[in-house]
């Protein structure tokens, strides 16, 4: 019997045809997947190998002082950076490179033998290295456009403006303070390459421009600064000073018009500097105020009714607290005295009594109340704060010795800004160096306002002190820093540093802290000289300089002179 093979052949054809047709299905089902679902992505991804991406640095904003001149800027400079597969020949290109851009050739070897697709060679190169680099055309080498900061006036308010950095990041000052709104966002070039590493010509070139950052607008006058920093480096040599701060306020809305700190730095070249160089004093350091401190006890005593200007009190040179001899810096005594004449010769004995009759509760509070044991807020970074002997362990001794600035240190920005509020009939303000936020074109994008801290002191107290502290200047402690028809009003500060716990017998911290007009205060100035050689009272060498930098910003200002018969 022969048997047929025909239907099983054609069973075998079915199953083998309905299989080819479901894995063509398949394979259809996968490249439509492929193609439709997931081709956008692959097609990123597979640009993505092609592509390299050159950084565009965002150009930062200027910043500047409050009349419009320019303080920090951002000019466009070239930058090198290399494709290590580009490079044909290393060893020569290193070569050029190192010698043109003053680089060590085994520097530059390193980065071309990278197995990375961008290399940075050197950033923010001279024209003239430019140039060079341009007419040699070296093969997987190219220059890229960034933004340098620079500070046209050098050392000018360097410890207010802080620096820039290499990726234009912002390290100290306002440049630290305000990155986010200075800085701006990077944008990038990206450029397509074939497989060998060489760039294609008219291929995908992708272009996300940055976005230049807010310029600011600050509260420091160039003018004011200069003659600070001016005067303040004159004091420093005349006196062979360890150091110096100069701050001048104003106190009618806590606008810093100048922050001066000795030595300087030039911002252009910081790295080159003593990092203690670019330390920013008047913020970040506290110090014993000394006598400069007495107008806030005599305010706190007169808003509490504990002394009147009728009241005296006798200074025989010392007073025994406890069983510690206190004695004034005039030790033979000022004899009996009226409560102006315990200012104007600023007797530690006298204001150890008025502490006395105010009490140690009432002291705290009022120091508190003033600013002088939280920072102010100032927008700055690195603020300090003030430190005092905690009130529930202060003795009348601790209190008899704080009445006259020792055993309690604060921030000369405190100071100052406590003093502003007497000078200015009782408001405490928060000292700000930021005055408003503007696009490239001049738009006003944001306005700092002054924020009224709390009112610490009645206008009437304020007046009443205020024309004490001028009679402090005519004809006491602070002769020296009168200049007739200005209408001065201020305090001398002399006092003993702490070194390693235990206070200093012959380094000193010599100041004077005032203001003017005296009913109409519009400036309020600080002076510190640290460690003076020879002469060490404040009156003696930091009186003059305050008279001197007050009397040209009045004139600078405009602000009227009192003559006779006016």
């Amino acid at each position: 019997m022969q048997i047929s093979y025909a239907p099983l052949q054609r069973k075998r054809a079915v199953w083998l045809f309905a299989l080819s047709v479901f894995l063509l299905s398949l394979l259809v089902l996968r490249l439509a997947w492929l193609q439709f679902v997931r081709g956008p992505e692959l097609r990123e991804r597979a640009l993505a190998v092609r592509l390299r991406d050159i950084p565009v640095e965002a150009k930062r904003g200027t910043i500047y002082d409050r009349t419009g001149r320019e303080l920090a800027i951002s000019i466009d400079v070239d930058s090198v950076y290399a494709i290590p597969s580009q490079v044909r020949d290393k060893t020569a290109t290193s070569v050029l490179l190192a010698d043109t851009l003053g680089l060590d050739k085994a520097f530059v070897m390193e980065r071309l033998q990278s197995d990375q697709s961008f290399v940075w060679i050197k950033r923010k190169i001279s024209s003239d290295q430019a140039a060079v680099l341009r007419a040699a055309g070296v093969a997987g080498v190219s220059l890229t456009q960034e933004s340098k900061r620079v500070y046209p006036n050098n050392q000018l308010a360097c410890h207010v403006l802080g620096f820039a950095g290499i990726d234009s990041q912002g390290l100290e000052g306002v440049e630290y303070q305000y990155d986010s709104v200075l800085r701006g966002v990077p944008g990038w070039i990206s450029i397509e390459y074939d497989a060998r590493g060489q760039e294609i010509p008219d291929a995908v070139h992708r272009y996300f421009a940055p976005t230049d950052g807010l310029s600011l607008v600050l509260t420091i006058d160039q003018t004011i600064q200069y003659i600070c920093e001016r005067e303040l480096a004159l004091a420093v040599a005349n006196h062979g000073a360890k150091a110096g701060s100069i701050l001048v306020m104003d106190p009618r809305n806590g606008e810093i018009l100048a922050m001066a700190n000795y030595p300087y730095y030039d911002p252009n070249q910081y790295g080159i500097y003593p990092s203690e160089f670019r330390r920013n004093g008047i913020v970040v350091d506290t110090y014993s105020p000394g006598s400069t401190f007495k107008p806030v006890v005599a305010a706190a005593a007169l808003e509490e009714h504990v002394v009147s200007w009728n009241d005296t009190f006798l200074c025989e040179g010392s007073v025994l607290i406890g069983n510690r001899r206190i004695h004034c810096w005039e030790t033979r005594g000022h004899e009996e005295q009226t409560l102006l004449q315990v200012l104007e010769n600023s007797c530690n004995v006298g204001f150890m009594e008025i502490a006395a009759r105010l009490g140690i509760a009432k002291f705290y509070q009022y120091v508190e109340a003033f600013g002088l044991t939280s920072r102010t807020g100032v927008d700055l970074p690195g603020e300090a704060k003030g430190l005092i002997i905690p009130e529930n362990k202060a003795k009348p001794l601790d209190l008899a010795v704080m009445s006259f600035g020792q055993s309690l240190t604060v921030t000369p920005l405190q100071l100052v800004s406590a003093l502003c509020a007497i000078a200015n009939g009782g408001t405490l303000y928060q000292p700000h160096v930021a005055k408003e936020l503007r696009t490239a074109d001049g738009r006003v994008v944001e306005r700092y306002s002054s924020e009224i801290e709390t009112s610490v002191i009645a206008a009437r107290t304020a007046a009443e002190l205020n024309d004490a502290l001028e009679s402090v200047v005519e004809q006491g402690t602070g002769r020296r820093a009168f200049i007739d028809g200005y209408q001065l009003a201020g305090k001398t500060g002399t006092a003993q540093k702490i070194v390693d716990g235990a206070i200093a017998a012959d380094q000193y911290v010599s100041s004077f802290i005032g203001f003017g007009p005296t009913r109409d205060a519009q400036v309020c100035a600080l002076v510190i000289l640290d460690e003076p050689t020879g002469d060490h009272y404040g009156g003696q060498i930091a009186g003059p300089v305050f008279r001197t930098i007050m009397q040209e910003i009045y004139r600078y200002l405009g602000i009227p002179v009192v003559t006779e018969g006016s």
